[in-house]
């Protein structure tokens, strides 16, 4: 692995912890070692020199699927978390629907191996949850994994969880949180049969939300939350999609006045905020994902809920598939898009839009989700913390195909102009990403849970 770097980064605006402060940042050993004003040099120290710009901590990615392992003919752990560091995500934790799928103690520490050496960015691995696998749920290591993921809706293979008894069981006994993707699979089902009655094998992209309906998003949701607030649960719901389910969730910080942290939290993916219904016009199956992406509406009321605290973390649901799959009739073309490389781009967006400030962003994509997960020393720029951070250039580009860097080679944002770009990337204190290519090699940590 690269060495860490011995870096004086001087005239930055400091995003942190709900301010923008100007100041200097000194790194050494991999970490954040002094944070202050007019820090003075030292003798063999890089000094860079931000000109004003803005200094982020690096984003912690909470759901990524980077196909590894069974799936690499599409992405694997280094590509994807190479695009990822490009993309100002220093950090990512990657599902268990591999092939095959996360299910126990010796196939989760498979994937760490698999890790170690190759991956760019910081990384975590959730153990899954199958109708037959509660007894290796009950002896998770907290330390091991960021929890436990259930497929509360429609999956690959053995990761749907639809038997009542196992789902109320697994909620009483996890040791860890739990994560779950939850659309009603009865439902979904009725709708495809329906479609494929009229359409056959060849749906129009734009019934996608109809078939992956927002009834069946909100009745699983509420399943979820029943079981959560039955037992105790500390529930994470993943890629809210629509405007209803947000009045199921508290509004309010992730860790309250009183130090304590919400029981039962919500995340929502940059797509659901960047693209609607109107899009499949143009994109189709290209943005074709689970849960749907839907109306105007749910996008405006989900940005308004990010900014105002009842969404806790953003996130990406990164999920590549090659350019042929999605190209293939509605039935046959699988769901999921490449986002990890422009998703922090995306997100200052709304920030130029004036619908919420960078900080913001920073607490949904960094603090928040370090907090939820109990990631011990990142997320924020502190003295003492690992120095994964990110320099933000409020220079414009639009997004071209050959500077896509995930292996399916394709983006849903081609063609889409953006107001800021990546400058440089840090990864415990190594330079990753210098804002044209990365550099050095892999250099990515498993990352620490502090339970």
């Amino acid at each position: 692995m690269p060495s860490p770097e011995q870096t004086l980064i001087v005239n930055a605006r400091l995003v942190n912890e709900g301010r923008e402060i100007e100041g200097d940042l000194r790194i050494a050993d991999g970490r954040i070692v002094e944070i202050g004003g007019g820090l003075a040099s030292h003798a063999g120290e890089t000094v860079i020199d931000a000109g004003g710009r803005r200094l982020l901590p690096g984003m912690i990615d909470d759901q990524v699927h980077f196909r590894e392992p069974g799936m690499e003919y599409k992405a694997d752990m280094a590509t994807e978390s190479a695009a990822a560091v490009a993309g100002g995500l220093t950090s990512f934790m990657d599902m268990p629907n591999t092939s095959p799928p996360t299910l126990d103690a010796a196939a989760l520490e498979d994937k760490y191996r698999r890790a170690a050496g190759r991956v760019w960015g910081n990384h975590g691995f959730y153990m899954g949850a199958s109708n037959d696998n509660l007894e290796a749920i009950r002896v998770i290591d907290p330390k091991a994994t960021p929890g436990l993921k259930v497929f509360m809706g429609a999956s690959t293979g053995n990761m749907l969880v639809d038997d009542p008894d196992t789902l109320d069981a697994i909620f009483r006994d996890v040791p860890t949180p739990i994560i779950t993707h939850c659309e009603d699979t009865p439902m979904i089902e009725a709708e495809t049969a329906r479609y494929k009655a009229k359409y056959g094998d060849d749906i129009p992209a734009a019934c996608h939300p109809d078939i992956r309906s927002r009834e069946a998003c909100i009745k699983s949701t509420r399943l979820a939350l029943e079981l959560a607030r039955r037992h105790g649960t500390r529930l994470h719901v993943l890629h809210i999609s629509t405007a209803d389910e947000l009045a199921l969730f508290e509004q309010g910080p992730l860790i309250r006045a009183d130090g304590s942290r919400k029981q039962i939290t919500a995340e929502t993916c940059i797509h659901f905020l960047r693209f609607d219904r109107r899009d499949y016009e143009t994109l189709g199956h290209l943005i074709k994902c689970n849960p749907a992406i839907k109306e105007p509406s749910d996008r405006e009321a989900l940005i308004r809920a990010v900014a105002g605290d009842v969404i806790d973390v953003l996130a990406t649901d990164h999920a590549p598939h090659t350019l042929e799959e999605k190209h293939n009739p509605y039935v046959r073309a699988p769901s999921g898009l490449p986002l990890v490389q422009f998703a922090l781009v995306a997100a200052l967006e709304l920030v130029h839009e004036g619908h919420m400030d960078t900080a913001q962003v920073v607490q949904k994509f960094a603090h928040a989700p370090a907090q939820l997960f109990d990631v011990a020393g990142r997320g924020f720029l502190r003295e003492g913390y690992f120095a994964d951070l990110v320099l933000i250039d409020d220079t414009p580009f639009t997004v071209e195909r050959d500077q896509v860097l995930s292996k399916c080679g394709w983006s849903p944002f081609e063609g889409r102009s953006f107001r800021s770009r990546i400058a440089s990337t840090w990864v415990n204190g190594v330079l990753a990403w210098d804002g044209e290519r990365l550099v050095g090699g892999p250099n990515g940590q498993r990352l620490t849970f502090a339970r």
